[in-house]
């Protein structure tokens, strides 16, 4: 019965394929894999264009000729981000002698080496191949590297040992022909036994998330996660290891079958799931699985990790797990060298890559004198609130996608945040996408950037979208959006307002997220927007107006009342008086005759916030701004 429903829908999307489909039908993939040592020996200019285009990114090697000419970039698989001493010094040695000495940390946690030739490609590739490691399936229509916590049974808040799964998962597509390139797009994967999340466990086409049901510890099924997407409770509680592979193998089969292959942009598993509904979805799973598993249980990734607040968090065996802050997720291959002899000296010889592109030294049993190490004069341990939580994907300088250079812009706003605002305790969460792909997941982060363009004057340049209020922990939130196409020059200013307020109202050692939820969740999106730009400008002109957001009226989201109230706080500030009496706010009455003139009161104020005033206070609700946006050109920084 729900099969047919999943044909249906699959018929009315089947009239045409998109262009990779027809690609796809020229030769298998392995084909092209196959010719790598031919092509080394011809050189770059011997390979076909549809090797360089699709083929070859099966396997994670990507044509990067736009922006580096005749290179490439390999993306290298690193199984739920773990990986041991010897693996690392392996990419590093790879890093340092075919790529620069240049590694990116990714939001998947793994590894991306750039600046290849394919004349070094056989060597790099049997370098990996010797210490476990591969670059297969990390690129288009494949099973992404499946994350999960980097801590996972070391950590005391684990409940479910995940990695030994995880691996079983990948055993069964990984480097399998009948997996290879026949997805109808990317899938990605997470699970988690935790009760922290700690590796975006929502963000996935398939997310593995802690549960309890009936006294059993497992995991809830969430589906359907994608950029700007949280995966939804397909309401599936998975008792043990067994159910999760028979589960997971329908999911993928349903998928591959049933997921449509026209237009990319609509092609992963959430279009499939919107098309014809969870509830649809989830008793095909279980029709295919031939198992009629359980309704969901309750999830349990309800606290917040603060390791990255810290530094380090005692493990179970009473070692500790060591952060190192990778801003932006720069690092080098001789820096991860240093890393894998560190953790050999100092630790058990393992490491972790997390999603927020830092790394975790494990086992590590006299943190001070480990922290001693010149190393962490360069990479710290704990650096500022601003740094501790940032991600940033590739950006213009190694993305064609991207819109602005992010990796950089995200460095100098924590830079300059670190100075404007000190912080010595809080965690803030500023994730970083270079353009609406959303590969450095902003719609998750406490305050979340999407490249964009702007314009200053009539003339274009680097933006950003504001985003705030994503949240990791329960179920997981998409942020929403406060200001859009911020000039990335002025962005700073305006996070800093949300600065300011958070270091001042903020609970002791309250996270961002939680302060959001305190604070800011009472006010309209337009109204958080307008403030940050608001204070930004009269930073600007030197203009001090003493009055915090928390101390407005709620208004239970209402934008015209919200205006009007902050417009009479701003007036109060600087004029010392009301400028209507409680009962005449909202009439055309008024029985100070009318509204007293701020330029009369305040001889010397800002002529825009005069007019800013006027708008916002006028008599005549007929000429009164009733929305913010009525407002923010008058508050341009240029």
């Amino acid at each position: 019965m729900q099969i047919e429903i999943l044909e249906k829908a699959y018929e009315a999307r089947s009239k045409k394929v998109n262009k990779i489909e027809k690609v796809k039908e020229l030769k298998d993939p392995m084909q092209a894999f196959e010719q790598i040592a031919e092509y080394a020996k011809a050189g770059y200019d011997s390979i076909p264009d549809e090797d360089k285009k699709y083929f070859l990114k099966c396997f994670g090697i990507f044509d990067k000729d736009g922006l580096t000419p005749k290179q490439f970039m390999m993306r290298v698989r690193v199984k739920g981000g773990h990986l041991n001493a010897m693996q690392a010094r392996k990419i590093g040695k790879i890093a340092k002698e075919f790529g620069q000495d240049y590694i990116d940390i990714t939001t998947r946690a793994q590894i991306e080496l750039r600046f290849i030739n394919i004349e070094d490609m056989p060597a790099i590739l049997h370098g990996l191949e010797e210490v476990g490691l591969t670059s297969y399936q990390t690129g288009v229509d494949n099973f992404r590297n499946i994350v999960t916590d980097p801590l996972d049974k070391d950590g005391f808040d684990n409940v479910l040992p995940s990695i030994s799964l995880l691996k079983k998962i990948e055993e069964s597509f990984l480097k399998n022909p009948e997996w290879i390139s026949t997805l109808p797009r990317k899938f990605n994967t997470g699970i988690s036994g935790s009760l922290a999340n700690r590796c975006n466990i929502f963000g996935h086409d398939c997310s593995l998330v802690l549960a309890q049901k009936d006294g059993i510890y497992g995991y809830n099924m969430f589906l359907g996660g994608r950029v700007g997407m949280i995966a939804k409770n397909a309401d599936i509680f998975l008792a043990n290891e067994e159910e999760v592979l028979k589960a997971y193998g329908a999911l993928v089969e349903i998928f591959k079958k049933y997921g449509f292959r026209d237009n990319r942009n609509k092609n992963r598993l959430h279009f499939l799931i919107d098309a014809v509904g969870m509830p649809e979805i989830a008793a095909a799973i279980r029709e295919v699985a031939s198992i009629d598993f359980a309704s969901a249980g309750e999830t349990m990734t309800q606290i917040n990790p603060v390791d990255s607040e810290h530094g380090k968090v005692q493990l179970r065996d009473g070692s500790f797990g060591v952060q190192v802050i990778v801003p932006s997720g720069i690092f080098a291959g001789s820096e991860l060298i240093k890393v894998a002899q560190l953790s050999e000296e100092h630790g058990n010889g393992e490491i972790r890559f997390s999603v927020e592109q830092n790394i975790y030294i494990l086992g590590v049993k006299d943190t001070n004198t480990f922290l001693q190490n010149e190393f962490f004069n360069k990479y710290k341990n704990v650096n500022t609130p601003y740094f501790n939580n940032i991600v940033a994907c590739a950006g213009t300088k190694h993305c064609s996608f991207g819109v602005i250079e992010n990796k950089e812009d995200a460095i100098a706003m924590s830079t300059y945040l670190g100075t404007a605002v000190p912080l010595e305790s809080g965690r803030v969460r500023m994730y970083w996408s270079a353009c609406v792909k959303g590969c450095g997941t902003h719609e998750i982060g406490d305050i979340g950037f999407e490249g964009c363009k702007a314009k200053v004057n009539g003339t274009t340049e680097d933006g950003v979208h504001i985003t705030i209020g994503g949240k990791i922990v329960s179920e997981g939130k998409n942020g929403y959006t406060v200001i859009k196409s911020a000039p990335l020059r002025f962005a700073r200013y305006f996070v800093e307002t949300l600065m300011l307020e958070y270091k001042k109202l903020r609970l002791k050692n309250e996270s961002f997220e939680n302060f959001h939820d305190r604070v800011l969740r009472e006010y309209s999106h337009a109204y958080i927007g307008f403030y940050m730009q608001l204070q930004a400008y009269l930073r600007a002109k030197n203009i001090s107006i003493d009055f915090d957001i928390n101390k407005v009226v709620k208004t239970g989201k209402n934008e015209e009342f919200e205006l009007f109230e902050l417009g009479r706080k701003i007036y109060f500030a600087l004029a010392k008086q009301e400028p209507y009496s409680a009962y005449s706010r909202f009439t055309n009455e008024n029985p100070r005759e009318k509204l007293q003139s701020i330029q009369k009161l305040v001889p010397d104020i800002d002529e825009n916030i005069s007019i800013l005033l006027e708008k916002m206070l006028a008599s005549d609700i007929s000429k009164r701004a009733v929305v913010f946006s009525e407002l923010t050109p008058l508050l341009s920084l240029a």
